[in-house]
């Protein structure tokens, strides 16, 4: 056994955590956080809610760093032009709004957009379409002044479970830097650790994780999302990030740590 899971081991049987978490734990300005956040869908949406769980999912998270003073129309139009592109026929889920709350992060994000497809081609199809490029081009870009996007391949959802978390649900996101030099065994064994720690908390309703393949992801590598069905379950189990966060302190370089409340469906396309 090596050192990452004696560690490990050490602090899944011990109570209570040692570590405090971040001392960068905050909600968002409330110039952000006063934006409104209507979720536009189609009817498309509940067809794809209904379907089944392909055999693996490829996640696509967006984080938006929006320019401070930004006319709050400006990025409500943002929002709407991203959650409408959830009618494109490669796209299983997305939805977009302001993030709830910054824990850990070196960019100042304002923003995510959290999207599935059932395989990388589609994806890409996603990334090229027209709506969606000309909605980068027209309402993203000119209002950003950063954006990170961080994918990944996952096979941990169970067959039951949706693919469409439900409004008002909580997710709380984690993006790994490892330290240089570390190899494909122990990003294994770091992912296998994360399966494992969250078979701790009955709280968590969904799971997934796995190795970032996108070229934007500012150097992060390890991505997982767990969602809660609510914010009240999701601060109920702060210990678990302070058990991701001190099992793999040693090896990590950054740690971005985010929570997002998913947007209701307030509209048809």
């Amino acid at each position: 056994m090596t050192m990452l899971c004696v560690k490990a081991a050490r602090f899944l049987t011990s109570k209570p955590f040692p570590f405090a978490f971040s001392s960068h734990n905050h909600k968002l300005r409330p110039f952000f956080s006063s934006f409104k956040q209507p979720y536009s869908a189609s009817s498309k949406s509940q067809i794809k809610m209904s379907s089944s769980t392909p055999s693996q999912i490829v996640e696509h998270i967006v984080l938006f760093k929006v320019k401070e003073n930004t006319d709050p129309t400006k990025v409500n139009t943002m929002i709407n032009s991203l959650n409408r592109l959830i009618s494109l026929d490669s796209v299983l889920h997305l939805n977009a709004g302001a993030l709830y709350r910054i824990k850990s992060s070196p960019i100042p994000f304002t923003h995510m957009l959290h999207s599935r497809y059932s395989s990388k081609e589609n994806l890409s199809a996603y990334a090229v379409h027209p709506r969606h490029v000309s909605v980068v081009k027209e309402s993203v870009q000119p209002i950003c002044d950063d954006v990170m996007a961080v994918d990944w391949v996952t096979d941990d959802l169970n067959s039951g479970d949706s693919l469409v978390p439900p409004p008002g649900s909580a997710i709380s996101l984690s993006f790994l830097k490892l330290k240089e030099g570390l190899g494909d065994e122990v990003k294994d064994e770091i992912l296998g650790l994360i399966k494992g720690i969250t078979g701790r908390y009955g709280g968590i309703h969904q799971i997934s994780c796995g190795e970032n393949f996108s070229a934007r992801a500012k150097g992060y590598s390890i991505a997982s999302l767990a969602v809660f069905p609510g914010l009240s379950e999701l601060d109920s189990k702060e210990e678990f990030v302070n058990l991701e966060k001190a099992i793999f302190r040693d090896y990590l370089q950054s740690f971005i740590v985010l929570d997002y409340v998913v947007q209701p469906s307030t509209s048809t396309l």
